[in-house]
């Protein structure tokens, strides 16, 4: 059904990386929270890390918006989603405002992102190095696609009170508004790991400082009723919101009958990467999602009938998780038993024999190890055979994330034939009902994801 949403929104850019958005993304987020004000945190592009910080400033599930792996036409319904009940939508960019996929224009940038969702962008620029150059950039980013509306400037690292009033007086003459100004401060450092953000649930309770001080920055040096009446100024969007249950019933799958089987999915600091979306689609096609923590507990879930190994940082824990003995035989009776498995990235290295050395569940015949090389970027794959996600010519699009390489023993199916970039290739695991695969892949754009894992999953009562 075809609605209007009315919600206040912004999007927070900068011309590259590293000028400051997720510390003023996430300030804003914390600081309207803390106004009483129920706020929808939003990131563009495939980033796990920051939606993390973003939950704990407004107590709301983070949530990724992206074109490449959800497909453009899913931005406004997912948007509409997350946002549903919220007074105000923060949405962080991703790198520079007109960066995006690697040689495929703007999609997948914060700026189609930003038209997608007919928002205001508040522009985040560095102003450590600069004073009267700083208007030329905002004119250069402003002017560039006059479909994107830069609704004013916060400026970051900023020296002194001479060096703001310089500044200042710049972007006066260039006609845009200074919304903000934060000043050089290492209070809101947050320690970072592989282009991103150390994990929220490696470093609490020092993460909810992090925040605390980012809020407090953002208050004192920003103008929030100025931000807020920038966000209203948005117009309403048109659409249907994105709802699990439709998704399935769209995607052919028959609404789920009979008991619910349990789909335990590992979490806590080890695996700290997923996307909300994946357990409201498990809960759509009939399963209880259960979350345990391989860090900690001992025992999968009771009545376990799937698994769920998302990503995360297994290396930072491969001793604790080795020294979990009890767990890892577990999870490879399940695998052995047939229950349907779904890995990625980590998950797939937990599955592994040994990692670094250190002892894994051994349901994969694989070895893996930390290099120094970073493998990073977009992918189109296909299915190379039927699995326990995907029948065999299924075409994803997924992202890839790692410093591991492995070593595969012979016999086991690829999970994915990589098509682009680069020449084409095999990659992952497919044995039994175990998938396991570098590849992370949005389930809205592949509903039937769940549904396949949750019809393959052992109902309660049944032998495993």
């Amino acid at each position: 059904m075809v609605s209007t949403l009315r919600i206040p929104r912004l999007v927070v850019a900068a011309p590259s990386s590293g000028s400051g958005k997720t510390t003023v993304a996430t300030g804003l987020m914390a600081a309207f929270t803390g106004r009483g004000l129920t706020v929808s945190p939003h990131k563009a592009g495939p980033d796990y890390i920051d939606p993390g910080y973003h939950a704990l400033a407004t107590g709301r599930p983070g949530r990724n918006l992206d074109a490449y792996l959800c497909g453009t036409e899913l931005l406004g319904p997912l948007f509409a989603h997350g946002a549903a009940g919220a007074d105000l939508a923060v949405v962080e960019g991703v790198m520079g405002l007109y960066d995006g996929a690697a040689g495929q224009g703007e999609l997948a940038s914060t700026a189609q992102l930003a038209k997608a969702l007919r928002a205001p962008v508040v522009l985040v620029v560095d102003g450590s190095s600069q004073s009267r150059s700083v208007a030329a950039l905002v004119h250069g980013f402003a002017s560039w696609d006059p479909e994107v509306r830069i609704g004013g400037v916060i400026l970051n690292k900023v020296g002194s009170d001479r060096h703001e009033e310089l500044l200042r007086e710049a972007l006066d003459e260039a006609g845009v508004d200074v919304l903000g100004v934060l000043r050089r401060t290492p209070q809101a450092a947050t320690p970072s790991r592989h282009l991103g953000l150390v994990p929220v649930a490696e470093r609490e309770p020092d993460a909810v400082a992090a925040v605390a001080a980012m809020a407090e920055q953002v208050r004192a040096g920003c103008d929030l009723d100025a931000l807020w009446a920038l966000a209203r100024s948005a117009p309403p969007l048109t659409g249907a919101p994105w709802d699990p249950a439709g998704a399935l019933a769209g995607a052919g799958t028959p609404p789920p009958s009979g008991p619910r089987p349990v789909v335990a999915v590992a979490g806590g600091a080890a695996f700290t990467f997923s996307y909300a979306e994946h357990a409201e689609l498990l809960t759509a096609a009939g399963a209880e999602v259960v979350p345990f923590d391989p860090l900690r507990d001992e025992h999968l879930p009771e009545s376990t009938g799937a698994l769920v190994i998302g990503g995360g940082f297994p290396e930072v824990y491969a001793p604790e998780l080795s020294a979990n003995a009890a767990l890892r035989a577990e999870v490879a009776a399940l695998a052995a038993a047939g229950a349907p498995v779904a890995a990625e990235c980590a998950g797939l290295l937990y599955l592994a024999r040994e990692l670094d050395g250190a002892p894994m569940c051994g349901v994969l015949d694989a070895s893996a190890r930390m290099t120094e090389r970073l493998t990073l970027g977009y992918r189109d794959a296909v299915a190379v055979g039927d699995s326990v996600l995907a029948p065999a010519g299924t075409r994803v699009s997924g992202h890839e994330f790692h410093r591991t390489r492995l070593e595969p023993g012979a016999g086991t199916a690829p999970a994915w034939g990589v098509v682009r970039p680069g020449p084409p290739r095999t990659e992952g695991f497919v044995q039994g009902g175990v998938h396991a695969s570098y590849l992370h892949v949005h389930w809205a754009a592949l509903p039937t994801a769940a549904s396949r894992l949750v019809a393959r999953a052992v109902r309660p009562g049944a032998p495993v």
